[in-house]
């Protein structure tokens, strides 16, 4: 697309002359006389640099440009243009935001090389914020297990495609790393990726904050218009409201789509990448998931195996996880031993990488020395709890098959970090390395109250 210009001038010649300057460099342009005019076209034309003129009647350049200031409305480059420049005048709109300063007559040559150099700063700027956002720990897939294996190649198909894609998966398996991992490889690698958690929204502001809203002539920009380029990341579908799921579904098959409270038509460009750990088929027969979003969002279906699927792994996931603690926490490293190896390997991960994360955290920080042992292990997976026989419950977990025996172990391990917790459910997460969501759904299953841990 072309980079959007707003030309904000009382002076029709100026505002024909500049613009026509503009356009035969590849630039979009609109125009604005006044002030007034100036507030509207920001909010529908959504420019990436604006061209202010000082001198304007009933409200000059420095006058919008402190209003846009003090309402937190300075999004993109401001170059004011005035014809009796000062200093005084180009330091106060240097306080208020503006980037640069033209004066007039004003010289073609001059005005492409600000308006160029200005337009790169800002991209630079964001390329920056995009740069660091991919420093940030677990963005790689790493792992050689067929399973990990097979979705690296699905990424690296899906990736260079710009239509939807939805990811599915357990709890802490790597859906979100996956869906950078597809961003980072497609056409739209060089905009931003917008993290959107919609369980961490409240319902009655989803819709608020995905589109974005005006009020009083004031304009918040939403997650579409962040995104805007970019990729949008819908983190756990199914908790977007029927509601908002119908909104959503029209700005897909428009295009476009209009911020709460306003009535300009907004474009949309953006890939769409959606995550679950739900079914998909429960949620549409349930009517928690309207079947014609689903039809447009599951265009490249891509599912994140579990951990237990790369057991072969997990030395190499543990060691990966401890480095990046203790490169984050400017900590000395530990390795782990072969015997804690072993206990890794044989732990069924319920909570998967975010489980493992957790785990080689705690072994980290709350304890000492150059090495972690099969014992540290041990406790930190509350084997400890069936080290004895004190209450029979190893005898009671042969006598059953490996599910029953396995849902028996997961009720006595929860109980009793239920009870060190207090019964708080979020240090028990925290503690067994699950997401709090994951886990109510796992004390329900096992008939556990977390009101029982208390006293």
């Amino acid at each position: 697309m072309n980079q959007r210009i707003l030309i904000v001038d009382d002076e029709p010649d100026i505002r024909q002359i500049v613009g026509e300057i503009l356009e035969d460099e590849g630039y979009a342009v609109e125009y604005a006389k006044n002030a007034a005019e100036a507030r509207k076209q920001k909010v529908a034309f959504n420019p990436e640099l604006i061209l202010l003129d000082i001198w304007m009647p009933d409200e000059d350049g420095i006058e919008l440009l402190k209003s846009w200031h003090e309402a937190q409305q300075v999004d993109c480059p401001i170059v004011m243009i005035s014809g009796h420049g000062n200093v005084e005048t180009a330091v106060e709109a240097l306080r208020f935001g503006a980037q640069d300063f033209l004066e007039k007559p004003l010289s073609t040559a001059k005005l492409l090389i600000t308006v160029e150099r200005t337009l790169q700063a800002e991209s630079l700027k964001s390329e920056n914020l995009r740069l660091r956002g991919q420093l940030l720990p677990g963005t790689d897939i790493i792992g050689e297990s067929v399973a990990l294996t097979e979705l690296r190649r699905q990424i690296k198909l899906l990736g260079p495609n710009d239509s939807a894609v939805f990811i599915t998966g357990e709890p802490g398996s790597g859906k979100s790393t996956a869906a950078h991992a597809i961003h980072a490889s497609s056409p739209r690698r060089n905009s931003q990726l917008v993290d959107v958690s919609l369980a961490a929204i409240p319902p009655e502001t989803l819709a608020l904050q995905l589109f974005g809203y005006e009020k009083d002539g004031t304009v918040t920009p939403g997650f579409f218009e962040q995104a805007h380029g970019g990729t949008l990341l819908l983190d756990e579908l199914l908790d977007l409201d029927l509601d908002t799921q119908a909104k959503l579904l029209s700005a897909l098959q428009e295009s476009s789509y209009i911020r709460v409270g306003g009535n300009t038509k907004m474009p949309l460009d953006v890939r769409i990448i959606s995550t679950t750990s739900q079914n998909l088929d429960s949620a549409v027969a349930d009517a928690r998931l309207r079947e014609d979003l689903l039809y447009r969002l599951n265009v490249l279906p891509i599912a994140v195996p579990p951990l237990r699927d790369s057991p072969g792994d997990i030395e190499l996931f543990a060691e990966h996880f401890m480095k990046l603690t203790a490169d984050r926490e400017n900590l000395p490293l530990r390795h782990y031993e072969p015997g804690a190896i072993q206990w890794l390997r044989q732990h069924e991960w319920p909570g998967n990488l975010r489980e493992l994360a957790n785990l080689s955290h705690r072994l980290l920080v709350l304890n000492r020395g150059e090495t972690i042992s099969a014992d540290e292990v041990k406790l930190a997976l509350g084997k400890t709890l069936i080290r004895s026989d004190n209450d029979g419950l190893l005898n009671e977990c042969l006598e059953l098959d490996i599910r029953r025996a396995r849902e028996r172990f997961e009720e006595a391990y929860l109980r009793h970090h239920l009870v060190e917790a207090g019964g708080n459910v979020g240090k028990l997460a925290e503690v067994v390395g699950m997401e709090r969501t994951h886990l109510y759904r796992k004390l329900k299953t096992l008939g556990i109250d977390p009101k029982s841990g208390k006293g």
